[in-house]
C-alpha cells in the first residue's frame, strides 16, 4: 500500500528557545501529519552536533542532541526556573537558529537541571537513571568521559589532546575519570533527559499511526567518541591521524569534488569482528526510528578515498567496500531491517546489483530529472520499491529549485508536470511525486508551505549560508494547509485508514 511522509527536521520545528525541541510543538507536528493523511515524520540524524552545526558530522553515532531537549518539561519538573535569566537570552531568537549562542546558554541551563536533580531526585528516580546507564553503557561510557574531556580542553578536537588521553593510556583514563566525575555524570544526566523526552515523543507518535523515518550518517566525524574510544575500527596511522577521508570525485554540479573529510572505515578489521560495530549501531537504529535511511548507501559497494590534508577532492581513489558481507552479517544477527538506501548519483553496475540483492528501498529526486534525456529520476521510470522525493534535505526547496532553473529545464518541467500557475509549481510537483508508482512519497515542509531559496536546508559542502538554521512559523500549522495536503494524499490513495480503536471499560454495580 502506497503512503507518504513529511520532511521536517525536529530543529527546524517552532517555539521557544531558540531551536525546535522534542515538546510540545513536536507533538503538536504529530496531531497535523495525523489531520493531513499522513504515515511518516522523516526527520535528519539527532546526533549532537559538532562541525558546522551539521546533523551529519556528529560528536557521536549513539548520542542525543541537547540542543532539542524541551525546557519547559524541566521547567514542569521544578529542575530549573522560568524566570532563569539564561533562558531569557536564548528565547529571543525564534526565526533562525543560532547554534554559537543557543550551545552556550543551553548548556549552562542543563548545567542547572543537572544540579537540581541530583539534589532533590528520589530513590526512584535516581534508580531509572541508573539504569539509563547501564542500559547505555556500551556507549555512554565513552562518550560522557569524551564530552567531559572536550570542555576540560576548552572545545578543541580531541587528536589535539594531551597525548597520555588523547591515546588513553590507562593511567591518564584512570585520573581524568576521578577529576571530572561530576562533569560525567552531568553528561550522561543530559542524555538521559534527552532519550526520555525523544521516547515520549515516538511513543505519542506511534500512538497516533505515526511512524519515525530516521537518517543514520554513513561516516562519523573525526570528532568524535566513536573515533578516539575505538581508533582501530578506523583508517588511521600510528599517531591517530587520517590517512585517507571521504568525499566525492568532481561531478558537473561540484568541479573540485566534495571534500567531507570524515575518516574512513577499516572494513578488514571490521570483517574480522563480524562487523559488530554497525551490527550494534543498525540495533540502536531499530529502536529509535520506525524506518532509517542510510546516507550513502554506494559507499558500502566502493567507496571514494582522498589523502588525508588535500584541500579539494579532485585527488583519490576508489577503493572496495564491504557490500553484501556487511548487510549479511546485520540480517544474521538481527533479520530483517527496515532501512531505505540513500543511492542517489552515479550508481555502478556493481551497486545496483549490491541495493537489488539487499532488498532495501532506493531513492528518487524529482528535481534531478530534468537533464533533457529519459533520466532514471523521471516518475515513469520509478519502481515500486523505492521512496519518492521532490528534493532532499541537500536540495533547494521546490520553488527554489524552478525558480532559478534555466529556460529549457523549466520548460521540460513545465510540460512534463502540467504545471499551472492556479495550482502553483509547489503543488504540481507535489502531485507528481504523490502519483508515482514508488510506495513512499516523503515531502519537504517547506514545499507544502511555497517556500523559496530563502528556506532551503543545507548547500552541501558549504558552510554558513544559513545552513541547517531554517525554521517553520508556529501559525504555519493550521487546518487548512491540513485539509489541502489530505486532499491530495487521498486522491492518490497514500493516506493511511486508521481504524479507531474501542475501549470496553468494565462499571461495577452498586
Amino acid at each position: 500500500m502506497h503512503s507518504s511522509g513529511i520532511l521536517l527536521h525536529i530543529s527546524s520545528l517552532p517555539g521557544r528557545y531558540g531551536i525546535g525541541t522534542l515538546g510540545f510543538q513536536a507533538k503538536k507536528f504529530v496531531d497535523f501529519l495525523v489531520k493531513s493523511g499522513q504515515e511518516y515524520w522523516q526527520i535528519l540524524p539527532i546526533g549532537p552536533t559538532g562541525f558546522g552545526d551539521s546533523p551529519y558530522q556528529s560528536y557521536s553515532a549513539f548520542a542525543g542532541n541537547p540542543l532539542l531537549i524541551d525546557l519547559d518539561a524541566l521547567i514542569a519538573e521544578g529542575l530549573i526556573s522560568v524566570d532563569d535569566h539564561d533562558l531569557q537570552v536564548i528565547e529571543k531568537k525564534r526565526d533562525f537558529i543560532d547554534y554559537a549562542q543557543l550551545d552556550s546558554f543551553k548548556q549552562i541551563v542543563l548545567k542547572k537541571a543537572c544540579t537540581a536533580f541530583f539534589a532533590s531526585a528520589d530513590e526512584e528516580k535516581l534508580q531509572d537513571f541508573e539504569k539509563f546507564c547501564t542500559r547505555n553503557a556500551f556507549w555512554l561510557e565513552d562518550y560522557a568521559m569524551f564530552d567531559a574531556l572536550k570542555k576540560n580542553f576548552r572545545g578543541v578536537m580531541w587528536t589535539e589532546w594531551d597525548n597520555d588521553i588523547r591515546m588513553r593510556l590507562p593511567e591518564a583514563m584512570e585520573r581524568y575519570s576521578k577529576s571530572l566525575a561530576e562533569e560525567i555524570k552531568c553528561v550522561k544526566f543530559i542524555q538521559y533527559k534527552f532519550f526520555e523526552q525523544y521516547f515520549e515523543l515516538k511513543r505519542y507518535a506511534n500512538s497516533k499511526g505515526i511512524k519515525l523515518y530516521g537518517d543514520m550518517p554513513i561516516y562519523v566525524s573525526m570528532d568524535s567518541a566513536d573515533i578516539w574510544a575505538a581508533p582501530e575500527l578506523f583508517m588511521l596511522d600510528v599517531n591517530r591521524r587520517p590517512i585517507n577521508v571521504a568525499g566525492c570525485p568532481p561531478d558537473a554540479f561540484s568541479p573540485t569534488g566534495q571534500l567531507w573529510g570524515n575518516p574512513l572505515y577499516d572494513w578488514d578489521y571490521m570483517e574480522l569482528t563480524g562487523y559488530s560495530w554497525w551490527v550494534s549501531r543498525v540495533k540502536y537504529s531499530g529502536e529509535l526510528f520506525d524506518l532509517t535511511r542510510i546516507d550513502h548507501f554506494r559507499g558500502f559497494e566502493s567507496f571514494y578515498a582522498i589523502p588525508y590534508g588535500n584541500e579539494t577532492a579532485e585527488v583519490g581513489e576508489w577503493l572496495p567496500g564491504p557490500s553484501m558481507k556487511l548487510f549479511k552479517a546485520i540480517k544474521s544477527t538481527l533479520g530483517n531491517v527496515n532501512l531505505v538506501a540513500e543511492d542517489l548519483g552515479f550508481l555502478t553496475a556493481e551497486v545496483k546489483k549490491m541495493l537489488k540483492e539487499s532488498g532495501f528501498p532506493g531513492m528518487n529526486v524529482l528535481e534531478f530529472a530534468f537533464g533533457g534525456d529519459d533520466s532514471s529520476y523521471l516518475p515513469h521510470n520509478y519502481v515500486k520499491n523505492s521512496v519518492a522525493y521532490i528534493g532532499t534535505h541537500d536540495n533547494d526547496t521546490a520553488l527554489g529549485w524552478y525558480n532559478s532553473a534555466d529556460k529549457s529545464t523549466r520548460k521540460l518541467a513545465k510540460k512534463y508536470m502540467a504545471l499551472s500557475k492556479k495550482e502553483g509549481a509547489n503543488w504540481g510537483m507535489i502531485r507528481t511525486i504523490y502519483a508515482s508508482v514508488s510506495d513512499l512519497a516523503v515531502i519537504q515542509m517547506q514545499d507544502f508551505l511555497g517556500l523559496g531559496s530563502e528556506a532551503r536546508m543545507n548547500i552541501p559542502s558549504t558552510i554558513g549560508n544559513g545552513n541547517w538554521a531554517w525554521r517553520m512559523n508556529e501559525d504555519d500549522l493550521n487546518d487548512k494547509l491540513a485539509e489541502k495536503i489530505l486532499k491530495y494524499t487521498k486522491r492518490y490513495f497514500r493516506a493511511p485508514v486508521r481504524r479507531k480503536i474501542k475501549v470496553k471499560v468494565k462499571v461495577k454495580s452498586k
